[in-house]
């Protein structure tokens, strides 16, 4: 209890009056008045009624000791055998935490809430938040159930806000291992064909390096090549960029048995390869209207490189000249089709017919160009119907349409088909959309027997009109018909000739963006996106491999005629393996050196500092055989002062909270008035004697 006082009046009044009654009680006793002592008491009494003391006593109760929980659910918890673990070590945690009824546990689940591209255990950041809202002193202890592999560990000495033990509950064992590989440097983009070279490395943690690790490097789903590396250093490899636009390279290093996970045995780098300039060789069998659309065409190109010849004096027409007074350039056959046709990235016939200025062996060797992985366009004319057609030499060999000897003269609105409007090189073609077409006609076509390959698009009726093909590993297109030249010029509105030709080219130099059938994808943020190009039926579904290994098979969306696109976004992040029949692709979602995936193994070392630091300690939840083995709890009063390696102690808190106050007044009611009447009673009675 304690003495605590009211007063009746303000403090300076009640100072004025205990001041008068000093000088009045001095002055009684200077001056000998008798009762002067009885007149000091009854002037105190009547101060001390003003000042009215009480007695006061507090009513409180103790408060609970605050222990948050933090348990690990990232991704490097996401193994059947951890989450097992975390799940009964927290539920037997919480049982005994449930016998002492003054510590009050605060569970808070730690996973990530997909909203960083680099994902990274942050378990301190959760404490804090999760004892924000009560005073230091209340907290007893934190307790973390996680495999280590924490990445936002105070450094030594560092403020962590409150003082008491921090205790770790590690899942997994003690002597997992684990193997992984990360590209080290690599480059973004690379020309085509020209040599490359990036730096892989492969680790082993957990245990002693071990011997070489067999890696399978592939490129755009083909294998290049199978490297022995060693874990821990670093590995060269030359490669080549086998095309423009989007290559995706993927190392996967074999796994080992036993091993934590397989989810980072493989890794992914993206390289954009870029054509240095494209070299055309453009061959006009004579000159003519169409023959400028395809020159101002090619030139227009900064990035290409264009060869053109003209064949203006054909064998036939000797008339004596001397060859020296000739202005004309003598067509260099051997050194184009025999010693540099290797050099070209696209050969174009533009109504090129056989008039002896090629040796027919050299037909031949075009044709193995082609097969080879070369590209021929050929644009053809009338001369393509005659008897000197280009048909009838040894490229017949690799030409999709064979002609029948018949010309179709007749004004027509150049149409795609049904395969055309699916496919990549006439899909969306401005004005196709129309019927008519919103383009210009043309008027011939060079009639041809049912061609294979895919005829995208048509002439008069049903004859066609632009064919593609695949021979071998080259691709060839037919464009059956001489008078694009019409839509450069603007006849009738004109056409999209330059986007025609232009894909044309590019799909013949295997550009990924125009491939018919293609399953592609890339991440957005956290987002998968997936796109499928099909000039067939509708393709189903797709099988999306997690990193932590688990399958969903989710379904496209049509985007248009022959494209089929997917979007979802991942609650995981890592290196995802889309499947659909028999197209595969690799995405990563998220960085490539998020934290998350750099180690995944369990350890105690690094929670170990921390502890050893705050008086708490670390353990590991379960033996070796998968028993669990949680350490007992000790409440201990006061600050921690000796860690205990086999408990985890908790500094109970001595805090309360005030319920209540009782007050008692000393001058209230009839006994204040009592001791009044009594103290001037007794001055009256000294005073009348």
């Amino acid at each position: 209890m304690t003495l605590t006082f009211a007063p009746f009046l303000p403090l300076f009044a009640i100072i004025i009056l205990a001041v008068a009654a000093l000088l009045l009680f001095v002055l009684g006793l200077w001056r000998g008045v008798r009762g002067a002592w009885l007149r000091g008491v009854a002037l105190a009494a009547l101060l001390l009624a003003i000042l009215n003391p009480l007695l006061t006593q507090e009513e409180r109760e103790q408060l609970s000791t605050i222990v948050p929980v933090i348990v690990d659910r990232s991704q490097s918890q996401d193994t059947a055998e951890r989450a097992k673990m975390t799940d009964d070590a927290l539920a037997q945690l919480q049982d005994r935490l449930s016998r002492f009824p003054r510590i009050e546990p605060r569970i808070v689940e730690v996973q990530d809430d997909g909203t960083s591209d680099t994902p990274s255990t942050r378990l301190f950041s959760s404490l804090n938040s999760a004892i924000s809202d009560v005073s230091p002193s209340r907290v007893g202890g934190a307790i973390f159930l996680s495999d280590g592999q924490i990445h936002d560990i105070p450094n030594p000495g560092q403020d962590l806000g409150f003082k008491a033990p921090i205790h770790g509950l590690i899942t997994g064992k003690a002597d997992e291992f684990d193997r992984r590989i990360e590209v080290v440097r690599a480059p973004r983009f690379g020309i085509v064909n020209e040599n490359q070279q990036l730096t892989f490395r492969v680790f082993d943690d957990g245990r002693s390096q071990g011997g070489p690790a067999e890696v399978t490097i592939r490129m755009n789903g083909e294998e290049l090549a199978k490297v022995q590396a060693t874990p821990g250093q670093p590995t060269p490899f030359d490669f080549k960029v086998p095309r423009g636009g989007n290559n995706v390279m993927e190392f996967s290093v074999a796994e080992l048995p036993g091993e934590v996970t397989t989810a980072n045995n493989r890794a992914v780098h993206l390289i954009e390869g870029i054509r240095q300039n494209l070299r055309v060789l453009l061959v006009s069998g004579e000159p003519h209207a169409g023959e400028r659309a395809w020159r101002n065409l090619l030139k227009s190109d900064a990035s290409v490189d264009l060869v053109h010849f003209t064949i203006l004096r054909p064998p036939e027409k000797q008339d004596g000249t001397p060859i020296n007074e000739l202005s004309l350039i003598a067509f260099p056959t051997r050194e184009l089709f025999v010693e540099k046709i290797e050099d070209f990235d696209l050969i174009i016939f533009d109504r090129y017919q056989h008039r002896g200025v090629l040796p027919i062996l050299y037909y031949d060797y075009i044709a193995q160009y082609v097969e080879k992985g070369g590209a021929l366009l050929i644009a053809a004319g009338p001369e393509h119907a005659g008897q000197d057609s280009i048909a009838l030499t040894p490229l017949a060999s690799v030409l999709p349409a064979n002609p029948t000897g018949q010309m179709h003269n007749s004004a027509f609105y150049p149409r795609l088909s049904e395969a055309g409007k699916k496919h990549p090189v006439t899909r969306g073609l401005e004005g196709s959309g129309d019927e008519p077409p919103a383009w210009g006609r043309w008027f011939r076509t060079v009639s041809v027997d049912p061609p294979a390959g895919q005829t995208v698009m048509l002439g008069d009726g049903q004859d066609p009109l632009l064919v593609l093909n695949r021979q071998g590993e080259g691709r060839v297109a037919m464009l059956l018909s001489d008078q694009g030249w019409l839509w450069a010029r603007g006849f009738e509105g004109g056409g999209p000739h330059v986007s025609l030709y232009r894909r044309i080219a590019h799909w013949l130099m295997k550009e990924p963006e125009l491939e018919e059938e293609a399953l592609t994808g890339r991440a957005n943020g956290r987002t998968l996106e997936v796109t499928r190009q099909t000039i067939g039926d509708d393709p189903g579904q797709a099988t999306v491999k997690f990193p932590s290994g688990k399958t969903e098979t989710m379904a496209f969306t049509e985007a248009g005629p022959g494209l089929y696109k997917l979007e979802q976004r991942m609650d995981e992040t890592g290196l995802f393996e889309i499947t659909n029949g028999e197209f595969t692709t690799l995405v990563h979602v998220g960085a490539v050196d998020a934290p998350e995936f750099k180690a995944m193994i369990s350890t105690t070392e690094t929670l170990a500092p921390l502890a050893a630091e705050t008086k708490g300690s670390v353990h590991r939840v379960a033996d070796n055989d998968g028993r669990l083995t949680l350490p007992d709890i000790l409440p201990v009063r006061g600050e921690v002062r000796v860690p205990d390696n086999n408990r985890m102690l908790i500094s109970m808190t001595n805090e309360t909270v005030l319920t209540g106050v009782n007050t008692l007044p000393l001058f209230a009611g009839f006994a204040g008035l009592g001791v009044l009447l009594f103290a001037f009673a007794a001055v009256w009675w000294r005073e009348g004697r």
